[in-house]
């Protein structure tokens, strides 16, 4: 299977797990599980959420990590600040990198956005240096197209409806 099918079979499974499911952090909790569960090669997959000028912890498998990311710093913080997409080869090359596990060496961050608004991102970190290529980057941002349409029709928690309203 090449990756273009690997994502769209993975994107046809997101859509399914989530069917029904309405509650924003359940939905989240169960995306970072499959795609943890799914992808080869990464160590640590999660979200992080806008929570003023900071990203806080989300839902994530892996090893502890980082509580709150100032918007603007490290990968995550710059995905939100440029509203774009972080693809990054090799982490400790990266300006202000926040290594919250020094195990990671490549990375990729996808902004997830409701309503024309930035509420977070969905983080992705690998061993391996330069893991994430053109293709997963284009998978995961058709995969990251389909979970914010259904985050869009989600219960949101009221501490986190600020920023999604």
């Amino acid at each position: 299977m090449d990756k273009r099918e690997f994502y769209q079979e993975l994107s046809d499974g997101l859509v399914a797990l989530l069917s029904g499911e309405y509650n924003l952090i359940a939905s989240l909790a169960n995306t970072s599980s499959l795609l943890y569960e799914r992808l080869g090669d990464v160590n640590w997959v999660g979200f992080y959420l806008v929570d003023g000028d900071t990203l806080v912890l989300g839902p994530f498998q892996g090893k502890i990590a980082c509580v709150r990311i100032p918007i603007g710093k490290g990968v995550c913080g710059t995905a939100v600040a440029k509203n774009h997409i972080q693809r990054i080869s090799d982490v400790h090359a990266f300006p202000g990198h926040i290594a919250c596990d020094s195990a990671s060496n490549a990375e990729i961050v996808l902004p997830l956005e409701i309503n024309g608004q930035v509420i977070g991102v969905l983080d992705i970190d690998s061993t391996v240096f330069d893991r994430f290529d053109e293709h997963d980057e284009h998978g995961l941002k058709a995969l990251v197209s389909r979970l914010c349409e259904h985050l869009g029709q989600c219960v949101v928690p009221k501490y986190l409806q600020q920023n999604v309203t």
